[in-house]
This record gives C-alpha cells, structure tokens and sequence, in this order.
C-alpha cells in the first residue's frame, strides 16, 4: 500500500517507511462510532505522541492495533504487510508490545522472572534460572539499568516497576513499543530516568507511541504527534511545529479566531470586606503523586472555577479539599481555624460536600429510590442509629423535586431508571439538603442534556448568590467561564494560575494559561 498525500494540517512522511500504518480505522459498538476513518503511521526512531482528551478515541485506536477491538473498516500494515492480530500476546509476537499505566507484573516475583515471563529458557525440561538472571541482566544492561536481577520486584519503586515492564515489552525484539499513561504516578526524577530509557530504544530504532496528558512532557520526549477528537483524527504534526496553544485548541474542538465572549450568568464577584476570612482556605496543601502543593482561598458567595485538561489534577485538588485524599503537605483552615478534613465525614461535619465525576461509581445507588438517594446525605451527618421522621424526609423530597424539576416526580421510583441529567439533580439534592456552606462540583454537567445542564447552571449561580462557596469543575470552558468569579487554572498537576472571571476573560485567555503553564507569552 502506498501512503496517500497528507491531509491538511498534517505533515508529509519522513523518507523511511512506517513500521505501522492504520489507515480508514473505523471502530464500531453498538448504538456507537467510537473510531471514524481514522489514520497513524509510526516511523523508527520516532517517539509519537497520540493526543486527545478522555473519548476522544486513544485507547480504542490502540485496542484496534494489538487486536482487542474489532476493526469494522480500514487497514493495518505492519512493515508493509496486511495484518490483523487475534490480541495482545499475537501482536507481541510480531514485534508490538504495550506497557500500560497499571504495571501488570508479579510483585512476588524476581525482576528476572518478570522480564522473561513467556520466554523462560529451559534445560532438561526444567526453568533454567542461571540463563534467565544472566539473560535479563543483558536486557537491563542495554537499556542502561543497574537493577539486580534476583532481586523480588516488589521490593523496588512504582518507577523501577515501570522500567522492568518496559524491559520485558523487548525481549521480543519490540519494532513498536506503546506506553500508556506511563508517567502518571512518577514524579520528577523517575521521569527523567524513564525518558532516559526510551530515548535509548528509540536511538535504537523502536517506534514509541506515547500517550500521555501532561503536555510538558509530551513536548519534551515526543518527535511526532496525532491528535484524536471525537473519534476523529484532527491532525498529525510533528512536535516541533505545533505550538502547544494550536494543540490545546485542537485537543478541545475550539478555533481561537471564533471564539467568541462568552455569556455570564453573573458579571463579578460580590463586593467583600477587607477583612474577610475565606470560609475554607488550602495553604502549601498537596500531596505526592497527586497534586503539587497549592494555595487557594474559597469565600463564600463565590464560584470558583477549576479551569485544565483532563490528568491537570482538578480533580485531585477537590477530593483533598474534601478529605477524600490525604494531603501529605499543608493544611486547611475553615473560617481562619486550622482545620484537618481527615475524611468526607469531618468535611460533612464542617458543612463541606462534594459531587463527585463519578457519578455511576460514586454516587448513584441505582437499586435504591429517588427518595432513599436523596436522603443519604442528611442521614450518614445524622447517624444511621437516628432515622430520619418521615415527614421531614417527605418535606425534603417534596422540595427538591420540585426545585430542580426532577422527572418522573415519582419519589418511589428507582434511580437506575431516570435519566442521566434527573440523576444528577437527585444526587445534588443529596447534597443541597445538608445545607453546605462549600459545594464541591466535579463534572456536574458531564454526559447530560442541554436542557439539564442549563437547569444545573442556573441553580450554581443561584446558590452562590444566596452565599454558598461553590467550586466548578468542568472540562467545557464555557461552563466555567460563564459561572466563575475566580478561575484558578490546573495543568500537569499544579495550579499554575488564578484569574478573576469578567466579561474581558475569554475561553482563548484561559487556553493560554493552559498551555503555557501560567507563563505569560
């Protein structure tokens, strides 16, 4: 097959062929198009990047690669040739091998049984143990690593875990190497050591792709990237000619010439005394692996705005705000007091709740009714030894449906059975109905109608205006550009920047924050 004349926005092939080539790549499920005529060719001695936020179609693209999702239409080209794997062991076989963000090793296991798992030498019959230490000691020597060999992997770092998984994926004599979210529990140094690693296979002549959402190191390691939206492919350009904006913009679905001031539902923040105490404050909070010690102050009668791409650490900031998380640095003041939010328990008692993203995982009881969901809140602050009286839960119910406009407004009706917006009102209801003085929202709009989402909109700005502290998070800047009166900016896992909302702060204004890292340009 020859390789057809780029698209716009991407750039022509080197003069060497690829040692992979999916062209057409079309996925299918059912009710869905996860994958939609998309292309990647990945050259030796290249580091690829695949970008895109969460759906945008990543891991689909890989699983259609190694064989684990069917591939409805398109072609794949290993070294010129036709093939479809039956799986992951088959494409390792031919030379593809994918080390995944859960190192899927044997702790219980030596460092040399883990990088020969599969291609164990025998003699007379039997494991021959002397080869297999002498043999991994070859392979981590090539890759430059000092690692004992007899030593149980268990004993060792997440990082050096990370790099033996990355030495079992080539003992195979890997012609592709993929890693996926491989940094994503390392911190700097193991960084640099894994970096180290993958130039030296790709000097070798491995094609890597990397995927990653932490842009800095994207830039740093990746020679080439595409870029995935919706299923999509929107690009392929090598690295050194995309500005990061550009792929920001790219990443998000937003043209940075059209767009447009965004309509807010409230202009400023309200006017605060000068010696006001925030009602909850993060001084030096952080924690290891998780988010980079942040300071951030919540007053009350403000939305605040978390503004960042998927990975940025939103969502790490807010579960240690609520005590979800244990900060390992800093500490929280509530109304100026030190205050230590242990669990969502002390953080309840302290009238601070969270609506978590997840709303199937860590929210919803689907089995249970509209009025059994709505009260679980009240009831875990009240003690489960206390029932709440059943008029107070009818009066609590009656009100809530009837705020949010929760339909059906059966409150007998199963959970599981409403809609994803209708479940998402009930769950702030759950909350709503403790009477918080801090409202932690993650995602709230995620996967919901327009119709319900411009409810939940209003009911924020409303809570704020009533003197609620709110904290937003979405991965639509318009969302928070719209309710926030302080944005507070997120990026590799830092608060890299904090700005007053207004109508002169547009969706490009925060891109830039994003991709720059909070440095002005």
């Amino acid at each position: 097959m020859t390789t057809p004349a780029p698209e716009p926005g991407t750039v022509a092939a080197p003069a060497r062929e690829p040692v992979v080539e999916m062209a057409g790549i079309t996925v299918e499920f059912p009710g869905v198009r996860a994958l939609d005529g998309v292309d990647l060719r990945l050259f030796p001695g290249e580091v690829h990047a695949l970008m895109g936020e969460n759906g945008a179609g990543k891991s689909t693209l890989i699983k259609a690669l190694t064989g684990v999702n069917p591939v409805a239409a398109g072609e794949i080209l290993v070294a010129g040739e036709p093939r479809r794997f039956t799986g992951p062991a088959d494409a390792r076989e031919h030379g593809i091998s994918t080390v995944y963000q859960e190192v899927n090793l044997c702790e219980n296991l030596t460092v040399a049984e883990n990088i020969m798992l599969g291609s164990e030498p025998r003699r007379l019959g039997g494991l021959d143990w002397r080869s297999m230490r002498r043999q991994a000691r070859e392979h981590l020597a090539r890759m430059g690593l000092r690692i004992d060999p007899a030593s149980s992997l268990g004993s060792h770092s997440l990082a050096v875990q990370q790099l033996v998984a990355i030495c079992r994926a080539t003992v195979v004599d890997a012609r592709v190497l993929i890693l996926d979210e491989p940094t994503s529990s390392l911190d700097t140094d193991e960084v640099a050591q894994l970096f180290r690693v993958v130039r030296s296979l790709r000097d070798d002549g491995v094609a890597i792709l990397f995927v990653s959402h932490f842009l800095d190191q994207v830039y740093e390691i990746a020679d080439r990237m595409t870029v995935l939206r919706n299923g999509r492919l929107v690009a392929e350009r090598r690295t050194a000619e995309l500005p990061q904006r550009e792929l920001v913009s790219m990443m998000i679905g937003r043209s940075m010439e059209l767009l447009e001031e965004v309509d807010r539902a409230h202009d400023a923040a309200p006017e605060r005394p000068a010696d006001a105490v925030p009602y909850l404050q993060a001084v030096g909070l952080g924690r290891r692996g998780s988010v980079e010690p942040f300071d951030l102050e919540l007053y009350e009668g403000e939305v605040v705005g978390l503004a960042g791409l998927l990975g940025s650490g939103r969502t790490e900031l807010a579960r240690l705000l609520y005590g979800a998380d244990r900060a390992d640095v800093g500490e929280t003041r509530v109304k100026g007091t030190a205050t230590r939010l242990r669990s969502p328990r002390t953080a309840l008692a302290h009238d601070v709740v969270y609506l978590s993203e997840d709303r199937k995982g860590e929210g919803v009881v689907g089995d249970l009714t509209v009025r059994e969901n709505m009260i679980l809140g009240l009831q875990a602050a009240r003690g489960w030894m206390r029932p709440l009286p059943r008029r107070q839960v009818d009066e609590i119910v009656e009100k809530y449906i009837k705020a949010l406009g929760i339909r059906p407004a059966n409150p007998e009706a199963l959970l599981k059975n409403l809609s994803g917006g209708n479940q998402q009102k009930v769950l702030l209801a759950r909350w709503l109905a403790t009477a918080p003085r801090l409202l932690l929202l993650d995602e709230p709009t995620r996967g919901i109608d327009v119709g319900a989402k411009a409810e939940i909109m209003k009911l924020v700005a409303e809570l704020a205006a009533d003197g609620m502290s709110v904290v937003f998070i979405s991965a639509e800047l318009e969302e928070v550009l719209r309710l926030s009166h302080r944005i507070a900016v997120m990026r590799d896992r830092r608060k890299v920047a904090e700005i007053d909302g207004g109508q002169d702060v547009g969706t490009d204004d925060v891109i830039e924050l994003i991709a720059s890292g909070g440095e002005a340009r």
